[in-house]
């Protein structure tokens, strides 16, 4: 599967609006009813219904909320390889500083001939541990700043 990143139009994002509705009815129906875990969906143009499993239509829904919202969507599979450009615009870092973290040992990578392949998880496990650092420490400075009495509340 490859990652395909096209942003989101006003168009896409009207029409994914005037689809949240709906998905949500169905898919409030989909888990009352238990269903075995499949979604029927059927298509106007030629009568075809489509079995999918209620995870792909929870996913579709996500996607059409987040497609409402004007955002732009990837779907990339978690045991997938990226480049250095892709994990570094992930990251919202440059490529050499990403090349950096590499080779410090930041994140795990493998080389396929004299280019770095990461796995797509071992990057997302190093987003996650920064996330963590920096609550910890943004938590560390309101704290501060609530013990020396700054303003903040």
């Amino acid at each position: 599967m490859e990652a395909v990143i096209e942003r989101t139009t006003r168009k896409d994002q009207q029409i994914a609006q005037s689809s949240i509705a709906s998905i949500e009815r169905v898919s409030l129906g989909l888990h009352a009813a238990g269903g075995g875990g499949i979604a029927h969906i059927k298509f106007q143009e030629s009568g075809e219904f489509l079995k999918i499993p209620k995870k792909a239509f929870d996913l579709l829904s996500d996607i059409l909320h987040s497609m409402a919202q004007g955002r732009t969507v990837t779907l990339i599979p978690l045991d997938s390889v990226v480049s250095t450009q892709q994990a570094a615009d992930m990251l919202k870092v440059s490529r050499p500083h990403l090349v950096k973290l590499l080779e410090a040992g930041a994140i795990p990578f493998k080389k396929a001939g004299t280019h770095r392949r990461i796995e797509l998880k071992d990057l997302l496990e190093y987003q996650d541990k920064l996330m963590r650092i920096r609550k910890k420490q943004l938590d560390f400075l309101a704290e501060q700043a609530q013990e020396l009495n700054m303003g903040y509340r």
